[in-house]
């Protein structure tokens, strides 16, 4: 069974940093696209960042150029450096996994896509 589980997050001022884990087990995709996102009270949950088992990355653009995505495959752990965080950044913080969808050129922010979640993990930005 699929068990995603993510830390990493905490409170941090406007302009810090934090760098979120999510550490994989029992999926046998492989191939696959692995995501994070995040969900603000009183909104929809959005696609920050993805990345392929082949390494192709998408960002949204809200987050270009601060955050960056990355997955280390020998720890099962995928990560999410986030920098410059700014106080609209305030969520949780979800990773999600899901099979590669091959007709896409870069992984997918659409969470429709994704099968399987972990819990979250809060991050909150003070300005």
């Amino acid at each position: 069974q699929v068990q995603l589980v993510e830390s990493g997050g905490g409170s941090v001022q406007s302009g810090g940093s934090l760098r979120l884990s999510c550490a994989a087990s029992g999926y046998t995709y492989t191939s696959y696209s692995m995501g994070w996102f995040r969900q603000a009270p009183g909104k929809e949950r959005e696609g920050v960042a993805a990345i392929d088992s082949d390494g192709s990355t998408n960002y949204a653009d809200s987050v270009k150029g601060r955050f960056t995505i990355s997955q280390d495959n020998a720890k099962n752990t995928l990560y999410l450096q986030m920098n410059s965080l700014k106080p609209e950044g305030t969520a949780m913080y979800y990773c999600a996994i899901g099979p590669l969808n091959r007709l896409r050129v870069e992984p997918s922010l659409n969470y429709n896509e994704y099968v399987k979640w972990g819990q979250g993990t809060q991050v909150t930005v003070s300005s």
